[in-house]
């Protein structure tokens, strides 16, 4: 027997469970964007070749006798680390057994939050990570004395280029004495708590910081490239969903030779800086 008009089925579920999670995703991006202040964000092709770049000062002997033709520095902008965009791929599957005890959409919605968070995390700890390969340092006593010093090198550097405000990563437990004595407020976008700092810096907190360090850049440094999902080739053989952005893909299906029901997600967003010597690694001493 045909299946009654306007039934609502599993795959109608999925599908509604699929847009939820590409909105949480998106949304959730796009608010960390706002923070960090990106204002780049560039689609690429799968392979394409994501180049950072050093700034390379050949300075002239300054000591000039009078009248004698002062010899001219060089400043050169060169490539420092180039790393190739690919996909991301994650799946996750719930047990039958498991559907039969908590409910398909409970059971498939708990599989997708926690494949979500993973997926985010993995984000950061990239974007953590690509930035302790930042040139730039910077010392001091306590937190506020380290990031005071990181925002008048990035003054510096960044001098002629008005590249926004300052960016600041560090360890949550960096930052606990500094909230404890400061009247803030917090909000929280991609798994990290933001806040205004001192200078009105924009500061956030991630444990893939390590302790006693920060980073620290300027908006403009800051870039988010990505393979595209939607559309083209990929949308010939695979059923993802996904928005206009192509950010993310996920698909659901029904596994019957394990009686599982699956979730597949595609992405490559990856957050990097342009310039590595335009990122400042600070160290903190003791008090």
């Amino acid at each position: 027997m045909a299946v009654e008009a306007n039934t609502n089925v599993t795959t109608d579920f999925a599908k509604a469970q699929s847009i939820d999670f590409v909105n949480r995703f998106v949304s959730g991006i796009a608010k960390l964007q706002e923070l960090l202040g990106i204002t780049r964000r560039t689609v690429l092709s799968n392979g394409s070749v994501i180049k950072t770049y050093q700034s390379k000062v050949t300075l002239a002997d300054g000591t000039v006798a009078e009248g004698d033709l002062i010899p001219l520095s060089k400043v050169d902008v060169e490539p420092a680390k180039t790393y190739e965009l690919a996909y991301k791929k994650y799946r996750r599957a719930v047990t039958l057994e498991a559907i039969q005890r908590s409910g398909f959409d409970q059971a498939v919605s708990q599989a997708d939050t926690a494949l979500l968070k993973k997926v985010q995390s993995n984000i950061r700890q990239e974007f953590a990570a690509f930035l302790a390969t930042g040139t730039g340092t910077a010392a001091g006593k306590g937190l506020q004395d380290v990031v005071s010093n990181a925002w008048g090198k990035l003054q510096t550097l960044f001098e002629d280029d008005a590249a926004g405000e300052v960016i600041v990563l560090a360890n949550p437990m960096d930052v606990s004495a500094y909230l404890g004595g400061a009247s803030i407020s917090t909000q929280n976008a991609f798994g990290m708590t933001y806040f205004k700092a001192f200078m009105d810096i924009n500061m956030l907190t991630n444990a893939s910081v390590p302790q006693g360090k920060i980073y620290a850049t300027v908006a403009d440094n800051i870039n988010l490239a990505y393979p595209a999902i939607s559309g083209g080739e990929i949308g010939k053989a695979f059923n993802f969903t996904t928005d206009a952005t192509g950010l993310v893909g996920i698909n659901h299906s029904t596994d019957y030779t394990r009686t599982n029901y699956e979730t597949t997600i595609l992405t490559g967003a990856t957050l990097f800086a342009e310039r590595l010597d335009g990122v400042v690694v600070g160290t903190i001493s003791a008090e």
